[in-house]
């Protein structure tokens, strides 16, 4: 009987040793890919305020709490179960499909610099609230809406990123970690785009107390919003270049082109082998090339797609130069 209690205690005790291992793995695989998704997270942060300028203060954050529950919508019930089907049955879709993503994120970074520069016309694609229609609900809907859509495809990214990072584990494994990643992320991005588009509000609130002290601090909350933001879109852009050179760089790599990746890893090693501080170096050389990939490979995406809407808008205005000449003698037969 003793023996057997004992046998019992150490089965119970493998199974709490393998469930902590197992929760271990989790952590880290959540860790990973969380940082692998690092670019678009910043980038979410940064759009998102902008779809609530304009907008009532009071319905600032019901908006923000209903883009949220959007948004993990998005990664949790509709992204989440196709991307762990086929990475079950159809694993070599991965590459090409993070390629797509990554080459998505170049092009949406090489673009927002190229409107930096002048070199291309700006376009606001985040349309506030305020300019979309006097209906308050039906600007509120048309808000969320908005927001939800374009979040739908950064949130593609970000469970694609993460995915890989964590593709050799079990499917079980997978789904935990890829819903809590998802769930994590939802939750930070949209707890900090909250306190950013409060903040100032909350520098007001704080400005008008007696203490000095409070006043000096709500009056620098309000100054700094404008200027977070600011810095958030700058950082964004560069997060951008940086994760999806990165992605495009080890895809070529496993797609069997090892010409990028051999000389970036060939410039790292060196780097690497310092003490201390070799491995952020060798990281830091990675990410600059990394960068300055997805900085050329954006540009050349941006070319393409400027090329032909330029050639299509050509096309459109020549066909529509001619047609007044071409409806003038039909016309002139039908009045005679």
């Amino acid at each position: 009987m003793a023996g057997g209690l004992i046998a019992l205690l150490d089965d119970v005790a493998a199974l709490v040793k393998l469930s902590a291992a197992s929760l271990d793995d989790v952590a880290a695989g959540a860790s990973r890919a969380s940082a692998k998704a690092a670019g678009v997270v910043i980038d979410d942060a940064a759009v998102t305020p902008k779809f609530v300028e304009g907008v009532d203060p009071k319905r600032e954050l019901p908006i923000i709490q209903r883009i949220a529950l959007g948004s993990l919508f998005n990664k949790l019930v509709i992204i989440l179960p196709i991307i762990l089907l086929l990475s079950q049955f159809l694993p070599w879709l991965l590459t090409p499909l993070l390629m797509i993503g990554g080459t998505y994120l170049c092009y949406e970074g090489a673009e927002k610099v190229f409107e930096k520069l002048g070199w291309i016309a700006h376009h606001e694609k985040d349309t506030p609230a305020s300019e979309q229609t006097t209906d308050g609900k039906a600007a509120e809907k048309k808000v969320v809406r908005s927001a939800i859509t374009t979040d739908f495809v950064l949130s593609c990214e970000i469970m694609v990123i993460a995915l890989n990072e964590v593709a050799g584990e079990s499917l079980t494994s997978r789904a935990i970690i890829l819903a809590i990643v998802g769930l994590g992320i939802t939750v930070g991005v949209y707890g900090v785009v909250a306190l950013i588009v409060k903040m100032d509000d909350i520098g007001l609130h704080m400005a008008k107390k007696d203490a000095p002290g409070q006043q000096k601090f709500g009056r620098f909350l309000v100054e700094a919003m404008p200027k977070l933001l600011a810095l958030l879109s700058v950082v964004g852009t560069f997060a951008m270049l940086w994760v999806g050179g990165h992605i495009i760089l080890v895809g070529t790599d496993e797609l069997g082109f090892h010409a990028l990746y051999g000389f970036v890893h060939h410039l790292e090693e060196p780097v690497a082998a310092i003490a201390v501080i070799g491995g952020f170096l060798g990281w830091l050389v990675n990410t600059f090339f990394s960068l300055i990939l997805g900085a050329i490979w954006g540009g050349i995406v941006v070319g393409i797609i400027f090329g032909v809407k330029a050639l299509f808008k050509r096309k459109s205005t020549s066909d529509g130069t001619h047609a007044p000449a071409e409806a003038g003698p039909h016309s002139d037969q039908s009045r005679t």
